[in-house]
């Protein structure tokens, strides 16, 4: 038996974050957050209704005050680009992996609703 690996810990964590639960309807997702401008850069979750998973690059933001009531500690997106789409969630937690490696990112993680993503 191998040592303990780091990045396939990482890359198995990420994986386990993008799921999908049909019975709640619950979607994770992970966000990339760029600590120095507290920005939301990359989104990935799966796409129940395609069967994909997608990684969005953040393109517009909410306005962000700090040490509001809500404070997350960053501004969300409030729009973005569809810039890669995965098979699986081992892909693309390898992709978020290598983007959070390039750009210098911290990881934040989502649990949605499908409901919620209506309103």
């Amino acid at each position: 038996m191998g040592g303990f690996n780091p990045d396939d810990f990482t890359l198995r964590l990420i994986a386990e974050t993008l799921f999908y639960d049909e019975e709640y309807e619950a979607l994770g997702n992970l966000s990339l957050i760029d600590t120095n401008d507290l920005q939301e850069r990359y989104v990935a979750s799966y796409a129940p209704e395609d069967g994909i998973f997608v990684i969005e690059q953040a393109t517009e933001w909410e306005e962000y005050e700090p040490d509001q009531a809500d404070d997350i500690g960053y501004a969300l997106a409030v729009d973005s680009e569809e810039i890669a789409t995965y098979g699986s969630a081992e892909e693309t937690a390898a992709a978020m992996l290598t983007l959070a490696r390039e750009h210098e990112l911290a990881p934040s993680i989502t649990l949605l609703f499908e409901e919620d993503e209506a309103s």
